[in-house]
């Protein structure tokens, strides 16, 4: 099978979306990623049913819930997404775009929603429409407006995804083809000239202005701060008025019902209504609800106290939320930037403080109970709070404290991404993933090149094991070329070490050697040990990616003592396990272990999940190699179990699809077969072209063992020239390979010689194939040697070395000539035993055992072998023998005098 991630050969077979994976069992559920509400939504029964009628239509497939800001766009979506959930078939997604301002991240942050993570240089809103082409399904975009440029993309899914529909929160319309416009209206608003001429008596109208929704939205506001508070005959003019006075906007009642503990109903009307007076003045380009949005947001600061203002608006600069211990660092430093403006309010008093009167939010706890709360803003608060923090003269001085909390951070949790603590310190930098681009963007806007070089230095490690590599690649790249080449500091040199492993990643060789090359050379001329071992370990990998061995193992031996001499352990165990591959694929199983096993023993030692599992991956191929499936598969199981913690897709790719090729192994073709193609489908998704072609190639294999000759060319064919498009020989010779015995199994030998010779140009059959292939390869071309005669097929295998594939393939079979297969010699055929249909001394062995009546258990303890050995042979006699059950292979064993 072809080579595509394992250590010695690679069969990735990976589930799409899972639910859950064991042994053998894949069960796929419907994606459901919306975020939860904590209260009701009130007066929304018509618009809900509306969107949902919408959306069951098939000619709506793009809907853009519009309104101002505020006005429960998203709460709206929420709910519609709730009634649709049994609708849609593959799920919903809820991508929350309010933090993202830069177009180019809108495609980007969709695929990290939607679980695609980002491998090869595939773009990744290819891969996007590859995860949705089939799928019947509800994506939901929130706050489109900041990004509206990108809305012709929309467009451009909805045409190649034709199960797919849309719904987008917006303050403007997109504009595009396909659009369906629904505006959002503010909450229904209650009769105040009947409720200022009723009785105070009169409880059945009083009642019946409950019923408005923006009044009852107020009233459940204010009962959740103070649990006593009730509408009556005497306040309900009072509530009715706010209501009306804002407009009926969520937003806007909801702050001001925060303030019911502080002032009533009739003085709280006659505050704001001061307010709206004192900011009729407002800009003539906003709208009028914008204004009063504003107003309302405006007079909520204003009851705030100046240190409760201030940090207000030092709030602002943090974007995706934010913890207790974020902001005391940040107001500390600006404090002491600006001694005439410290205070003696702690942060953790005014948060709770800004948290009460509703200008805050605390976010859902994703983790333990124990975890650091997280808080944040809306953004149309946040908005305000930008312009407040421009008007303060504070602007820098905060965004500087931002920036330099969130670069120390990063470099903090620089070492942990590879320690004990990884899963810890992966997710805290997932959390505030939006703040460490906010905090990059500020350093390189200010030209602090340095600063920016160390904070890219410091997340690399994250970005790569949680695939934000294109993204990785344009913040290195331009923090690179912000700084002077001349300035040589260790700073730059880590950076374009890890530009240039992600461009190796991507499979961009030229890139990628030429930043590690310039990384080598400064490392050398400034004497940085450390970064040189860095900068060589993945140079090594890429010169033998690149199939140049010699200079891989001369740059990885180097980079080895350099590490043995610092005590760099981390960094000489990715080393080892890279010379312990090199050795693999040179047939070197003994030293491939003995790198493999030191490797994995410094993995251990360092508790680092990645690198263990990694390291796992590569000891389960040489035990695979070396013909022991049970120990290759344990290692499997544990590796995807450490995979699974990390989150790491591509680390849990490579290790289901050595447990989906084990299952190949040990006969169970249905489920190799169903694990296999999830795995296509991921892959595709993925836009890992290598694995695709391997993950075909599995198929073509699997498909040739049912006798499906037709469906195997099909998957070879198309595996084939994917691998010609990629460049990958390695990948040809293996569909080759598989195209050729094909041929062979159809009386075309000819054709299936000229491809045993193609594929062997590509592919070195002894050390690239397992037993079990070989065995197999070896049959086929014994068949279509026996067919053609020597010297007929002797020819036809050297043309095929000359010829292209697409000339092999295309090319009528011709007549085969009549000469006579030659006759072993009798010196020959004494020379070493001959079994039957090509079985091994050894196969011969267990199949007389089973043809005794043995069971495999008994087999194995007659042979001292395990079980699963037993039944892995006995997978092999059966395909050479060419039967399906024990009394079939008991008849041949005495049809053949074996017994």
């Amino acid at each position: 099978m072809a080579s595509g991630g394992t250590p010695f050969h690679s069969q990735p077979i990976l589930p799409a979306q899972e639910s859950e994976v064991s042994h053998g069992t894949l069960r796929l559920a419907p994606m459901w990623k919306v975020p939860g509400t904590f209260t009701p939504l009130i007066g929304r029964e018509q618009e809900v049913a509306a969107v949902c009628a919408l959306l069951k239509r098939s000619d709506i497939r793009l809907l853009t819930l519009l309104g101002v800001g505020g006005i429960g766009k998203t709460r709206l979506s929420l709910k519609v997404a709730g009634e649709l959930r049994d609708y849609f078939a593959d799920g919903i997604c809820f991508v929350h775009l309010a933090a993202v301002s830069d177009p180019e991240l809108v495609v980007p942050t969709i695929a990290q929603e939607l679980g695609i993570q980002e491998m090869q240089s595939l773009p990744i809103f290819e891969q996007v429409k590859v995860a949705l082409r089939e799928k019947h399904f509800l994506l939901i975009l929130d706050n489109f407006e900041q990004v509206v440029e990108v809305a012709p993309l929309l467009e451009d899914l909805l045409v190649v995804c034709p199960a797919l529909k849309t719904v987008v929160t917006s303050r403007a319309a997109l504009h595009v083809r396909g659009e369906q416009e629904f505006p959002v209206s503010s909450l229904s608003l209650p009769d105040t000239v009947a409720l200022a001429s009723t009785p105070e008596d009169r409880t059945d109208l009083i009642e019946a202005a409950g019923h408005s929704a923006a009044m009852a939205l107020f009233v459940q506001r204010a009962q959740s701060i103070l649990p006593t508070f009730q509408i009556t005959p005497a306040n309900a003019s009072a509530i009715a008025g706010i209501c009306v006075r804002l407009d009926g906007l969520p937003l806007a009642i909801e702050l001001a019902a925060a303030r019911i503990k502080l002032l009533p109903p009739q003085a709280l009307l006659s505050r704001l209504t001061l307010r709206l007076e004192v900011l009729a003045g407002g800009l003539r380009t906003f709208p009028e609800r914008h204004q009063t949005l504003r107003n309302a947001l405006k007079w909520s600061y204003d009851l705030l106290d100046v240190q409760e203002q201030r940090l207000f608006y030092r709030l602002s600069v943090f974007v995706g939320g934010w913890t207790l211990e974020a902001v005391e660092s940040v107001a500390d430093a600006c404090d002491a930037g600006n001694k005439a403006v410290a205070g003696t309010l702690s942060a953790l008093d005014g948060l709770a403080s800004l948290l009460d009167k509703s200008l805050l939010r605390r976010s859902e706890q994703t983790g333990s109970e124990d975890e650091e709360p997280r808080f944040m803003m809306l953004e149309v608060v946040r908005e305000y709070a930008l312009e407040v923090l421009r008007e303060s003269g504070e602007s820098e001085i905060t965004r500087r404290a931002h920036a330099a909390y969130y670069l120390k951070l990063a470099e903090e949790a620089e070492p942990h991404l590879k320690g004990a603590r990884q899963v810890e310190w992966l997710a805290r930098l997932e959390h505030e993933q939006e703040n460490e681009r906010a905090a990059l963007a500020w350093l390189i806007e200010r030209g602090e090149a340095e600063l920016a070089l160390c904070c890219c230095a410091a997340l690399w490690w994250f970005w790569r094991l949680r695939g934000y590599w294109s993204e990785a690649r344009r913040w290195l790249e331009t923090a690179l070329q912000l700084a002077h080449a001349e300035e040589a500091s260790r700073a730059r040199a880590r950076a374009l070490c890890a530009a240039g492993f992600l461009a190796y990643y991507q499979d961009d060789y030229a890139v990628a050697r030429s930043l590690l090359e310039e990384a080598v050379t400064l490392c050398r001329a400034q004497d940085y040990p450390v970064e040189l071992a860095n900068a060589l370990s993945t140079l090594g990998r890429l010169l033998h990616a690149q199939d140049d061995i010699d200079a891989a193992r001369a740059v990885l031996i180097e980079g080895e003592s350099l590490c043995r001499m610092s005590g760099n352990f981390w960094q000489l165990s990715y080393l080892l396990r890279q010379l312990g591959h090199i050795a693999g694929h040179q047939g070197d199983l003994t030293l491939a272990e003995t790198y493999t096993e030191e490797a994995l023993t410094l993995a251990r030692r360092l508790e680092d999940r990645s690198l263990i599992a990694t390291t796992l991956v590569n000891l389960s191929g040489i035990a695979m190699i070396g013909g022991n499936l049970t120990l290759a598969a344990t290692l499997t199981w544990e590796a995807l179990g450490l995979a699974r913690e990390l989150g790491d897709k591509p680390l849990i790719a490579n290790t289901l699809q050595n447990l989906g090729y084990f299952a190949s192994l040990q006969g169970d073709l249905k489920a190799a077969a169903e694990l296999t193609q999830k795995g296509l489908l991921l892959f595709r998704e993925l836009g890992n072209r290598a694995n695709i072609t391997a993950a075909l190639h599995n198929l073509g294999y699997l498909a040739s063992l049912q006798h499906d000759l037709e469906q195997a060319t099909a998957y070879y064919r198309e595996g084939l020239a994917l691998a010609q498009e990629i460049g990958n020989e390695k990948q040809m010779g293996w569909h080759l390979a598989g195209l050729a015995a094909v041929y062979a199994a159809e009386g075309q030998p000819v054709r299936a010689a000229r491809l045993f010779g193609a594929a062997e140009k590509r592919l070195d059959v002894k050390v690239q194939m397992n037993d079990v292939e070989r065995a197999g390869y070896d049959r086929a071309v014994q068949s279509t040697r026996a067919r053609l005669g020597e010297q007929t097929f002797a020819v036809a295998r050297a043309e095929g070395q000359t010829l292209t594939p697409a000339n092999i393939l295309n090319a009528p079979e011709p007549e085969p000539s009549t000469e006579q297969p030659a006759k072993a010699s009798p010196t020959t055929a004494s020379a070493k035993p001959s079994y039957p249909a090509g079985l091994t001394a050894r196969e011969v062995e267990i199949l007389r055992l089973v043809a005794r009546g043995l069971t495999d258990a008994q087999v194995a303890e007659e042979l001292v072998i395990s079980p699963r050995t037993v039944n892995w042979h006995l997978t092999t006699i059966y395909s050479k023998i060419q039967v399906s059950s024990r009394s079939a292979a008991t008849r041949f064993a005495i049809e053949q005098h074996l017994v």
